[in-house]
């Protein structure tokens, strides 16, 4: 219902136009390669890929797509992980209808948006020292996710096409590098980065 309220709100501007919708990251990731937006709004929280890691493929695939992340999450951790990843702009999804066409213009212009309401957030977070998630690689970030999301091993190797001596593998080098002891600690980090809900 939201995507739709925000699809509304869009498409009645005469310089816009919505090309595809989904509720998918992996799905958006799909859609940004093949069609090549402008703007890519991402939510943080969807199912089997979440918005940043998303965002993270959608840069690196599609350099020329600009992602604006819509969220209802304020703290330090989700913009900060957000904008890292490659967002050129974070804004909450309580902002008013203005605000969200300011965004979209500022971005598709090729300039950075941040909704007022979190710019010291963005000063705290980027003051903070060097984040051991940076060291975990695109595969790690994804095995990490499905992980806290409660998936078995075998659900993770069926859905990333690799074996579950793969998984395995990333699960060991994942809490090595995390610095983890435990699945419980696993998901409490995953949380804390936003990478569930």
């Amino acid at each position: 219902m939201v995507r739709k309220g925000f699809s509304l709100i869009l498409s009645r501007e005469p310089d816009m136009e919505i090309v595809a919708e989904t509720g998918f990251g992996k799905e958006a990731v799909r859609l940004a390669r093949e069609l090549k937006p402008t703007i890519v709004l991402m939510d943080v929280a969807m199912p089997d890929l979440n918005g940043v890691e998303a965002t993270r493929q959608i840069a690196e695939q599609c350099p020329d797509c600009h992602v604006l992340i819509l969220s209802m999450h304020k703290d330090a951790v989700y913009v900060r992980e957000s904008l890292r990843a490659g967002a050129k702009g974070y804004l909450l999804k309580d902002s008013i209808d203005a605000d969200l066409l300011r965004a979209v213009r500022a971005v598709a212009s090729g300039n950075g948006f941040l909704s007022p309401e979190i710019s010291g957030t963005v000063l705290e977070g980027f003051q903070q020292t060097a984040d051991p998630f940076d060291l975990l690689t695109a595969r790690e970030r994804q095995v990490l996710q499905l992980l806290a999301e409660g998936q078995v091993a075998k659900e993770i190797a069926t859905a990333l096409d690799i074996s579950i001596y793969t998984v395995d593998a990333h699960r060991g080098r994942i809490m090595k590098k995390l610095a983890l002891r435990s699945l419980g600690e696993l998901v409490k980090f995953a949380m804390r980065k936003g990478l569930v809900t």
